[in-house]
C-alpha cells in the first residue's frame, strides 16, 4: 500500500513536471524563437537579407551610435555616484543611514518616465531652476533637457541607485584589517583606497555598473520623453518607430533590430552575471557595518549637508517642481495663488474616460500578475531551492530571459507568438488585454522567483526535515511551518512585481489597442500630446500611490515582526 502511494505521489510529480516545462516552452521559448525567426524570413524563406538592408541603412548606425553614447554615459555618471554615496555609507559615521538609503532609492522606485517628468519641469524656462538661474550674473540657462546630455543625464541619475545596491555590500564585507595594515605600513587614506579598498570592491563595483548598463539599455520611457520630441532616436524607440509606423517590412525591420538590440543585452548580462559570481567568492561572510572612517562634529556636518543637499536636489526638488507645474490651471503660468488650481486631478480623475479606463486595466492586469507569479513563482523558487538540478536551473536561466532581454524586444516577441501561435490560427488574443496579461506574467516573473529563492535560502532545511519526520502532510507543512517563515520575503518580492506592472510602459507601447491602455501608456500620450499639466497631475498621483504602498509595506513588515517576536516568547 506504502509503495503504492509512493508510486501515485511520484507520478501526479511527473506530470506537474511536465506541465511546467510545456508552460515554459510556449510562454517563454517560443516567442523568442519566432521573433528570430521573422528576422531571418522574408517572401522567398530563408534569407540574410532584413540584416544586410538594416546594417547598411546609415540612420541604423546614427541610432546604434546614440544608443552607445547614451548607454555609456549614463553608466559612468551611475557608477560615480554609486561608489560616491556607497563608500559615505558604508565607511563613514554620518546620520540618520536608513533615511539616507530611503532617499537613495527613490529614484529607482519611482518610474523612470515620471522622473523624466519631473525633471523637464525643473528645467522648463518657466521652472524654479531657470527662476534662480535669473537671480544669478549673466545669462545662464538650464540645462536642454531634449538632447542626448539631457537623456544621459537623466538616465544616470536613475540608475545609480543599481551601483550603490551591488557596491554597499562588498565595501562592508572587505576585512578592515587589510586597510589598517596598509595605513600602518605608511599609507594615506588615499592610497589605501586606491590599492585595497578599490580593487576588492571592483568585482561588485563592475557588476553595477554593467546591470546600470543594461537598464539604460533596456529603458524606452527617458528616451522616449526626451528624445523622440528633440528627434534623437536610440534603439528601444527606433523599434518603437517601426512598429507604429507601419512602413514597408516594418515588422521584419523591428525584428531584426530587437534581435541585434537582445544580443548586446544578454552579452552585458552574462558579463555581469561573471562579476557577481566572482565578487561573491572574494567577500567574507559577514557585513561589517560599524564605520571606518570617524570624522569630527563639524566633518560629519559638512559631509552630512553636501549628501542631503544632493539627494534632495536629484529627488524632492524635480518632484515638487512637478507637483507645482499639476497645479496649475495652464501650462506656462506663473506658480502664484491665483493660477493655482485641481482642475488637472478633476480632469484625469472624473472627466477624461482613457485615464479613468487605465486606471481600472493598471490595476487589474498588476493584481492577476501579482496572483499569479505569486504562486507560481514561489512553487518554482521552491523546486530550485530544495530539489536543485540542472534542469530546474536551466527553466529558471530560461524564465530569467525576457526580464534581461529590452521591454520593446519582449512585446514584439509577444506579437509574432500571439498573433498567430500555429500558422492559419488566430485565437483573438492579439488586440486584447490578454496579451498584455501574457507578457506581464512572462517578463515579471523571474521577480518573484528571485524574491521566494531569497526566503526560502533563508530556512533552515532541518524545520522542514523535522516536519517531514513528524509525519507534518503537504498543506500542513506549508500553512504551519514554511509559510510563516518565508512570507517577508515572498511580500516584498510580490510587491515589487505589483508596482512594477502597475506603472510599467514599454511593453504596453506596443501591445496596448483601444480600451486596453495603461497608466504609463496615457501618462506617455498626454505629453505627447503637448498636456503637460494633465501628464504631472497623473504622474502625481502615481508617485503618491507608490509611496503609500511601501509605508504600508513597512508597516506590516514591523507588525508581522512583532507577532513573530512575541510567538517565540510565548514559546
Amino acid at each position: 500500500m506504502l509503495q503504492s502511494f509512493v508510486h501515485r505521489v511520484h507520478h501526479q510529480n511527473k506530470w506537474w513536471f511536465l506541465i511546467g516545462v510545456l508552460f515554459v516552452v510556449i510562454f517563454f521559448v517560443l516567442p523568442i524563437f519566432r521573433l528570430v525567426f521573422l528576422s531571418f524570413s522574408s517572401e522567398g524563406g530563408f534569407t540574410f537579407e532584413n540584416y544586410t538592408s538594416v546594417l547598411q541603412d546609415r540612420s541604423t548606425w546614427k541610432t546604434i551610435e546614440n544608443t552607445l553614447y547614451v548607454v555609456v554615459g549614463s553608466s559612468i555618471i551611475a557608477i560615480i555616484l554609486g561608489i560616491m554615496t556607497a563608500w559615505v555609507v558604508a565607511y563613514t559615521n554620518i546620520r540618520q543611514k536608513k533615511l539616507i538609503q530611503l532617499f537613495i532609492f527613490l529614484p529607482f522606485i519611482i518610474p523612470s518616465y515620471i522622473t523624466t517628468l519631473a525633471w523637464t519641469q525643473f528645467m522648463s524656462k518657466n521652472g524654479f531652476f531657470a527662476n534662480l538661474l535669473s537671480l544669478l550674473p549673466g545669462s545662464l540657462e538650464p540645462m536642454n533637457m531634449y538632447s542626448l546630455q539631457g537623456i544621459i543625464f537623466v538616465m544616470g541619475l536613475s540608475h545609480y541607485p543599481l551601483v550603490y545596491l551591488l557596491t554597499v555590500g562588498v565595501l562592508r564585507k572587505i576585512p578592515r584589517d587589510l586597510e589598517y595594515a596598509a595605513r600602518v605600513s605608511g599609507s594615506s587614506k588615499w592610497q589605501s583606497f586606491k590599492n585595497i579598498t578599490l580593487p576588492l570592491a571592483l568585482p561588485g563595483i563592475a557588476s553595477g555598473g554593467f546591470l546600470a548598463f543594461i537598464a539604460s539599455l533596456d529603458n524606452f520611457g527617458i528616451p522616449a520623453f526626451l528624445g523622440i520630441p528633440g528627434n534623437i532616436r536610440v534603439l528601444s524607440t527606433y523599434i518603437y518607430e517601426q512598429i507604429v509606423g507601419l512602413g514597408p517590412n516594418s515588422f521584419e525591420r523591428a525584428a531584426t533590430l530587437s534581435v541585434i538590440l537582445g544580443l548586446i543585452a544578454l552579452t552585458g548580462t552574462f558579463i555581469q552575471w561573471l562579476l557577481l559570481k566572482k565578487s561573491k567568492n572574494n567577500e567574507t561572510a559577514v557585513e561589517d557595518k560599524e564605520p571606518r572612517f570617524l570624522f569630527s562634529k563639524r566633518k560629519r556636518l559638512t559631509i552630512e549637508l553636501l549628501l542631503w543637499s544632493f539627494l534632495l536636489l536629484t529627488t524632492m526638488v524635480p518632484l515638487f517642481s512637478m507637483l507645482s507645474a499639476s497645479l496649475i490651471k495652464a501650462y506656462g503660468l506663473p506658480f502664484t495663488p491665483e493660477h493655482i488650481s485641481l482642475k488637472n486631478y478633476q480632469f484625469v480623475l472624473l472627466e477624461n474616460q482613457k485615464a479613468i479606463t487605465s486606471l481600472k486595466n493598471s490595476a487589474n492586469l498588476a493584481i492577476i500578475t501579482t496572483i499569479f507569479c505569486l504562486v507560481a513563482g514561489t512553487g518554482i523558487a521552491y523546486v530550485r531551492t530544495k530539489k536543485p538540478s540542472i534542469l530546474s536551473k536551466s527553466l529558471e536561466m530560461i524564465i530569467g530571459i525576457p526580464y534581461a532581454l529590452p521591454g520593446t524586444v519582449l512585446a514584439l516577441a509577444m506579437i509574432f507568438a500571439w498573433m498567430e501561435p500555429i500558422p492559419g490560427w488566430n485565437p483573438g488574443i492579439y488586440g486584447t488585454i490578454m496579451i498584455l496579461l501574457i507578457a506581464y506574467v512572462t517578463r515579471f516573473l523571474i521577480l518573484q522567483v528571485r524574491g521566494s529563492i531569497t526566503a526560502f535560502m533563508q530556512v533552515d532545511p532541518s524545520i522542514e526535515e523535522a516536519a517531514r519526520v513528524s509525519g507534518s502532510n503537504g498543506f500542513y507543512k506549508w500553512k504551519q511551518i514554511l509559510l510563516p517563515l518565508i512570507i517577508p520575503g515572498v511580500i516584498s518580492g510580490a510587491l515589487l512585481v505589483f508596482l512594477t506592472a502597475l506603472t510599467e510602459l514599454t511593453v504596453s507601447s506596443l501591445l496596448w489597442s483601444s480600451g486596453t491602455e495603461t497608466i504609463g501608456l496615457v501618462i506617455f500620450n498626454f505629453e505627447q500630446a503637448g498636456y503637460s499639466t494633465y501628464s504631472t497631475a497623473f504622474s502625481c498621483i502615481v508617485v503618491l500611490f507608490i509611496l503609500l504602498a511601501f509605508l504600508l509595506l513597512s508597516i506590516l513588515q514591523k507588525l508581522w515582526d512583532r507577532r513573530v517576536l512575541y510567538h517565540d516568547h510565548s514559546n
